[in-house]
């Protein structure tokens, strides 16, 4: 009777938690660097490592979701275009968005203040009303020395 009624539990159990999210289920992944890399069904959807991080970090993550097309042509001078492969500082944030909309999500950033902070300031600038050419002079003049070597970013178009 009792192994009856574990598996009424169980099969009520799984039927609850199926229905009880419409969202799309995230996967998670290490990159070979030791970054984690979650997938999120949008930009709107924030990946749930951020759970664990102060607010400040979930909105710069968001704002960085908004703001790809201005990050992808800004250079990051952490180091990571040398030992994670990034390309710009976008890549600290999001590795790639899937033509399903779906996004790839980086915790890079979480663990670099020099990622927040050029891309809190290049957002910043951003809604200052500069423009892409304008913010990233800005930012490469500022990170020229005493950082790592910038990112391998192609200039805005």
């Amino acid at each position: 009777m009792k192994a009856k009624q574990l598996l009424v539990l169980l099969f009520i159990t799984i039927i609850i938690s199926a229905c009880s999210s419409n969202k799309e289920q995230s996967t998670m992944e290490h990159a070979p660097n030791g970054d984690l890399w979650e997938t999120t069904a949008s930009r709107d959807e924030l990946p749930t490592f951020l759970n664990e991080y102060s607010e400040n970090i979930q909105i710069i993550y968001q704002a960085a979701g908004k703001s790809m097309e201005l990050l992808q042509w800004i250079p990051c001078y952490c180091g990571c275009g040398d030992h994670a492969g990034h390309r710009s500082s976008l890549n600290c944030f999001v590795k790639q968005v899937n033509q399903n909309g779906s996004v790839v999500w980086d915790d890079h950033g979480t663990r670099c203040n020099v990622c927040l902070e050029i891309a809190a300031e290049a957002i910043k600038m951003k809604q200052d009303g500069k423009t892409v050419k304008e913010i990233r002079q800005y930012i490469v003049e500022k990170y020229k020395e005493g950082y790592a070597n910038p990112t391998d970013t192609p200039m805005p178009l």
